[in-house]
């Protein structure tokens, strides 16, 4: 009598298992070892296990071995070009999703009292930053104590999918602690007429708010101050407390400072840094050579106040190397002063870079190294790392070797003095230069462009803008500086000297970071196709796209109409450059090994370079540390979050600095250039001022528009007239917001007939309205609203 329910049991038993299977089959996908996955599978793997997405590591996870790797292959490319899965170095991941390695703010707490960070720095085209849970433990995979974080802090993290979907998409397990917040607001005080204080924000995003008057502090109209909220109720403006005066916005370098805090920067040396600074010596002979009778002088900015490179160049008097040349490129040994772990160290690592504003420089070191005892001074001595490179006349490198010297100077030119120097212009300081050391570079240089043009790195040409500042710190000008030989000499002369460190500490097989740059997707790779396709401009398809496949495609725009439509567009569909421990070489320079080497006064990751050639070539103090190399991938990610902050914040102070500059041209007219175009309108930049500003769609003429993501534009359903990216337009400054940098322009321009792809794409999405065929993937219409 007990059988029927003992079945029973274990029938029941049997449906909470497969109950138990299916709820974890709809997390998790199910592994079948030797086959290739479905494509739903393959995805919610890699969605899982971000740490495992490169093709070896998805190949080894399913067991597939032979022609089965080569169908997963296959299937890769194919969710490549459907835009389901971007490839950033050799890793697969999910569009959108977060790397294994994220800087993240934490900002807040869940009901649980768990802290919840979301990321650093997070594109707005991809809607709101993901919520990540902060685990924080004891033990941090043996690595002793885990450091711990709280609320407003900015950490360094590894980051986890949560995988049973519940609460936020990720966890995260601390790395490093890189910052510790107050929950502070930027904005600007202001006065209104009837006496009542606000604090206006800072960010696009920002909301105006309520200061009383026992919140005030000693801060006055037109400060720029630090606040925090102290009542956010349910009805009217937030209430805001001042708790830092930064400066007045209307003072020099305000705008600058905006950035700095806004970004979180740091900007201001601990003492114990510049005590460390201010006790260091000059460097000691110990282990040197003395290169002092070398004539290497150094070529920069005119205006520049720190000195990291020095070149001199020789013909190669070997009988094996006829019609060669010898470069030396010394560059400032920063390792002998910034040791590891030293509060110096600590505090480089904690900036990663320098950051150049058009009115201050951030400094990753105190000025008592990166100005006085690293910079390359004219007539001083100096210590120096140098690589000697020889050179076939065919430019091609017979080989190089490194050297830790004692150097001095023998002058400080401009590029402009030497370029007119060379040109026939010398002057009291470059005319005794000319014959004996500018020629011999000049020669040297002509004999390295024959191997660079063989190489045939990227080639886009896309002018550099500067802004110049009146004493007050606001916009006089905008200027695009003339591209020099001398430019291009010390650029060439730098990357060769970073390709021989890279190659130096390969063949020691020493750890290092390199600079690592991975080529286009295969689904940017297609949107730009098809772009150049309604340019009549062809592209070939395929996965292994060199360099040169895409200088060719901006030859054939040359001297065109489109020729700067096309360099913008074949720049967008380049990956960014990183920093990693993992080598894959650089795209755009068409190079295998390269690591940054030449600019460690104001880059960690050469800092880390310099280090590692010390150490690995018993070249004296100052080496890497087992425990350094150890932590290369956390600090390689650490420094490429950095650098991205750092071209942010400078992107933000010229946009703030050009708004405010406009501010006062209200309603006047402009020529523009369409630079961007997405489905809520155009934006339209002023090469004049290089800056930016929007158009609604909602504004452009009595017409609903249709987005074209392919072809980037925007047509008109019924004129059949439209906007594509590059299109020269006149447009009227309708408002201008400083604070906040940003511009909103009125459309004078009528659209135009566009090249035929975007104007069949037009037509056959008016069909495809009336029960036509379907659309083109990866399109939409967008309806502007009338005026």
């Amino acid at each position: 009598m007990r059988e029927p329910n003992e079945r029973s049991n274990r029938q029941q038993k049997r449906a909470a298992k497969a109950d138990r299977g299916d709820s974890q089959s709809a997390s998790r996908p199910v592994i079948v070892q030797g086959a290739v996955p479905p494509r739903d599978v393959l995805l919610q793997f890699i969605a899982d296990n971000p740490d495992k997405g490169s093709k070896r590591e998805i190949a080894k996870a399913f067991g597939l071995k032979g022609d089965t790797r080569i169908e997963l292959k296959d299937l890769l490319h194919s969710l490549e070009e459907d835009g389901l899965l971007t490839k950033n170095r050799k890793s697969l991941s999910r569009p959108g999703a977060l790397p294994p390695v994220t800087v993240l703010d934490i900002t807040t707490r869940d009901k649980d009292g768990e802290l919840i960070g979301r990321p650093t720095e997070w594109p707005e085209d991809l809607g709101a930053a993901p919520a990540v849970l902060i685990r924080q433990s004891n033990d941090s995979r043996g690595k002793g104590k885990a450091p711990a974080a709280g609320l407003n802090d900015r950490i360094l993290a590894k980051i986890f999918p949560n995988k049973d979907r519940s609460g936020p998409a990720y966890t995260a397990r601390v790395i490093k602690v890189i910052d510790k917040r107050r929950g502070a607001a930027l904005g600007v005080v202001q006065r209104l007429a009837d006496g009542e204080m606000r604090l206006l924000p800072t960010e696009r995003r920002g909301e105006e708010m309520v200061i009383e008057p026992e919140d005030i502090g000693d801060a006055k109209d037109g400060d720029l101050v630090e606040s925090e909220v102290v009542r956010n109720g349910r009805f009217g403006l937030p209430r805001a407390r001042v708790l830092n005066i930064v400066g007045s916005v209307g003072s020099e370098k305000a705008i600058s400072m905006i950035a700095i805090y806004s970004h979180g920067i740091p900007h201001i040396f601990p003492n114990e840094v510049m005590e460390e600074a201010q006790a260091a010596k000059p460097a000691s002979m110990s282990k040197r050579e003395d290169w002092r009778d070398v004539p290497l002088l150094t070529i920069d900015p005119a205006d520049a106040k720190d000195h990291d490179d020095a070149v001199y160049a020789e013909p190669d008097t070997s009988p094996d190397n006829p019609g060669g040349v010898i470069v030396t490129v010394a560059i400032a040994d920063v390792s002998w002063y910034v040791r590891t772990g030293k509060p110096l160290d600590r505090e480089a690592q904690k900036r990663g870079n320098s950051v150049y504003f058009p009115d201050r420089v951030v400094p990753m070191l105190p000025e008592r190294i990166s100005n006085d005892l690293c910079s390359l001074r004219e007539g001083e001595d100096r210590p120096a790392l140098a690589v000697r490179m020889v050179f076939s006349k065919e430019g091609r490198k017979a080989g190089h070797t490194f050297h830790r010297i004692m150097m001095k100077s023998a002058a400080k030119l401009s590029y402009q003095q030497a370029q007119a120097a060379i040109n026939g212009e010398t002057d009291d300081k470059t005319g005794p230069l000319l014959e004996p050391v500018l020629k011999p570079l000049w020669d040297a240089y002509r004999i390295m462009t024959i191997g660079r043009d063989r190489r045939q790195p990227l080639e886009l040409d896309m002018p550099e803008r500067k802004i110049m500042l009146k004493p007050d710190g606001t916009v006089d000008r905008v200027i695009v500086p003339e591209r020099l030989d001398a430019h291009r000499l010390i650029e060439e002369m730098m990357i060769q000297a970073n390709v021989c460190a890279a190659e130096t500490l390969e063949k020691k097989k020493q750890s290092l970071i390199y600079r690592i740059h991975d080529g286009p997707s295969l689904a940017k790779q297609e949107t730009l196709r098809e772009f150049l396709n309604t340019l009549g401009i062809s592209m070939a398809r395929g996965g292994q796209m060199r360099s040169n496949s895409f200088n060719g495609i901006l030859s054939q725009a040359q001297g065109t109409p489109h020729q700067i439509m096309v360099n913008e567009m074949v720049l967008r569909s380049q990956s960014q450059a990183v920093y990693s421990p993992d080598n894959i070489g650089h795209f755009g320079l068409n190079l295998m090994k390269y690591a940054h080497f030449t600019s460690p006064i104001r880059r960690y990751a050469d800092l880390i370079v310099h280090r590692a050639l010390v150490g690995s070539l018993g070249l004296g103090e100052g080496g890497i540390t087992p425990g350094e190399e150890a932590q290369l991938e956390d600090i390689a990610a650490e420094i490429s979050t950095f650098e991205r902050r750092a071209m942010a914040a400078e992107r933000d102070t010229v946009n703030r600095l050009v708004a405010h500059h406009l501010s006062t041209k209200i309603g006047e007219e402009f020529q523009g250039r369409v630079s961007g175009v997405t489905k809520a309108g155009l934006f339209v930049a002023l090469p004049t001022y290089g800056a930016d500003g929007f158009v609604p769609v909602s504004t452009i003429g009595d017409d609903y528009y249709i987005y074209d993501e392919a072809h980037q534009a925007l047509t008109g359903e019924r004129s059949g007239l439209g906007y594509q990216i590059g299109d020269t337009v006149d447009v009227k400054l309708k408002a201008a917001v400083p604070l906040a940098g940003a511009l909103q322009f009125e459309m004078l321009s009528e659209g135009k007939k566009l090249p035929g792809g975007a104007r069949s794409f037009h037509k056959s999405a008016r069909r495809d309205k009336s029960g036509g065929r379907p659309k083109k993937p990866g399109t939409r219409p967008f309806r502007g609203g009338r005026r």
